[in-house]
């Protein structure tokens, strides 16, 4: 499905979105059954991976200034990638999360809707507004749920910022 298709409606978008979906589902399920746990990258072969880059994400093209980063399989495990230095690009940790077990056609989709709803929430439109709040909330769920042990592992920074 080329990225630029043109949908009858948005039950045929989504049907797609669903096929995507399930295809992806697939890979990830049997890329688990096929292969075992990768080593982790020795700190030589991680900053010889940060280099590619001249120590940006490879994902939004943003500076990586510590070790927040991960390295970021560029084909996937997935679909046949391996664990070498040559099959690594770095990415923020929240660039890769987000990126996720996507392939490159599912993510084009993704990206095509986010930088439109962002265009709608700036302007106010009523579904950008609806889908601002939606996230807002989303967004407050996700930070009570994170865990951040304290130094005398008391009540996390998140859990008092955030009280429920």
């Amino acid at each position: 499905m080329p990225i630029d298709r043109i949908f009858s409606d948005g039950s045929a978008f989504a049907v797609e979105l669903r096929k995507l979906h399930a295809r992806r589902q697939n890979r990830v399920t049997s890329a688990r059954n096929d292969s075992l746990q990768g080593a982790r990258l020795s700190l030589t072969a991680r900053d010889e991976v940060l280099s590619k880059t001249g120590g940006r994400c490879h994902i939004c093209g943003g500076s990586i200034d510590n070790n927040d980063w991960q390295a970021d399989h560029i084909l996937a495990k997935s679909v046949g990638g391996n664990n070498t230095v040559e099959n690594y690009l770095p990415a923020h940790s929240v660039c890769n999360n987000y990126r996720w077990h996507y392939g490159a056609e599912e993510f084009q989709w993704i990206l095509k809707l986010g930088v439109w709803m962002r265009t709608q929430i700036e302007i106010r439109t009523p579904i950008g507004q609806t889908v601002g709040e939606k996230l807002c909330e989303h967004e407050r769920r996700r930070a009570r749920r994170r865990k951040v042990v304290g130094q005398r592992g008391n009540a996390t920074e998140l859990e008092n910022a955030n009280p429920k």
